[in-house]
């Protein structure tokens, strides 16, 4: 049994019940190699979506995480350090090679946290396009809702990982920077839809990160 695995059996359970997590749709993540896209409310969605999604799931964390005391549990988890301050082109050649040999890797494609706003009104980024073209992977929506749109303790969390998009949904072509953004739009119109469908309507959001 990994470090990762022993970790996930003994504070799983407490993120379930601490976030009152419901999953729904987990049947539709493959067996390997994916990528999961989805909106972000808050640091703690990548606690929620792991403890949700019943495996491991890779994150990019920046760079500044793993020299912190912390760093050595960070990375024992599954993260790997991306240098957000530039085109970190090594951390994207490892995520393209995460997906490739079969891991399961979560990507923001908002690239920032939005809590308490309509998804729909955000500004996003290119880069889960260009996984998704380097990768051939599925990529499979995820929607995490609330009342208030942001995840936190003591709330029930909603997530909801939708009908992967194959590879020939994205509309890509001879791949590109326009292609990748484009690709990306497709997947987070996919994650919006799931906002407009969500059964918990939020209150009225106040515009804060």
């Amino acid at each position: 049994m990994s470090f990762y695995e022993t970790i996930y059996r003994i504070f799983s359970p407490a993120v379930r019940a601490l976030y009152r997590i419901e999953a729904v749709g987990a049947e539709n993540i493959p067996a390997e190699g994916a990528i999961l896209a989805s909106n972000h409310t808050a640091f703690s969605d990548v606690l929620v979506i792991s403890a949700a999604a019943g495996r491991q799931v890779r994150y990019m964390a920046k760079k500044e995480l793993f020299v912190t005391p912390l760093g050595p549990l960070i990375r024992a988890l599954g993260a790997y350090p991306v240098d957000r301050g530039g085109a970190d082109v090594g951390s994207i050649r490892n995520t393209i090679r995460l997906v490739e040999s079969g891991e399961l890797v979560g990507i923001f494609p908002q690239g920032h946290r939005y809590g308490r706003r309509d998804p729909r009104g955000t500004e996003i980024r290119s880069g889960v396009g260009m996984i998704a073209w380097h990768t051939k992977a599925p990529v499979v929506p995820v929607f995490l809702s609330n009342g208030r749109m942001k995840t936190g303790i003591l709330r029930k969390n909603r997530v909801t990982f939708g009908k992967p998009l194959d590879f020939g949904e994205l509309g890509f072509d001879r791949g590109g920077r326009e292609e990748y953004m484009t690709a990306s739009r497709i997947i987070f119109d996919r994650i919006c839809r799931m906002y407009d469908e969500r059964p918990d309507k939020p209150d009225k959001p106040d515009g804060k990160r």
